[in-house]
């Protein structure tokens, strides 16, 4: 995974019913729910959630997705889901760490990767739009600046 951290949030949850097999662990493909639920409150952070994105112009698609399986998480169980942007130049990456609250013991990692497609022209764009920079600056120049001290 990246080493710089731009924006960082977590979000805690109680894992339902619904999420669950017969045998009250959570299934896996219900993972990824969690994730979004966490990238959904780390976009919201500097005002650029699917909203907005819209709004811009553009679509970000999920082109790649990685999860690896550490733990289990059970029925009732508290979870921690910590969602980080470590790249934003030419697609949004965000690492996640999905921990037991209580314990702290890690249960799931992994990323995902948004690339940026023009809803005008339907075209891959190979740079992050301006307003995506624009939107992170102030995180930018807060991060610059524990960077230089």
């Amino acid at each position: 995974m990246s080493k710089q951290e731009y924006v960082t949030t977590a979000v805690d949850i109680e894992i339902p019913f619904h999420d669950c097999d017969p045998m009250n662990v959570v299934w896996h493909g219900n993972y990824p729910r969690y994730f979004e639920v966490a990238r959904c409150q780390l976009l919201r952070l500097f005002n650029y959630d699917y909203l907005d994105m819209q709004a811009s112009g553009y679509m970000w698609p999920i082109v790649d997705m990685r999860l690896k399986y550490v733990g289990s998480a059970k029925f009732t169980q508290m979870i921690t889901v910590t969602a980080t942007l470590v790249e934003y130049e030419n697609r949004i990456k965000i690492n996640y760490l999905i921990t037991d609250k209580k314990t702290g013991a890690k249960l799931t990692k992994g990323y995902t990767i948004q690339a940026a497609v023009s809803m005008g022209t339907n075209e891959l764009q190979f740079e992050s739009p301006a307003i995506l920079i624009e939107k992170l600056q102030p995180f930018l120049a807060a991060h610059i600046s524990c960077a230089t001290r």
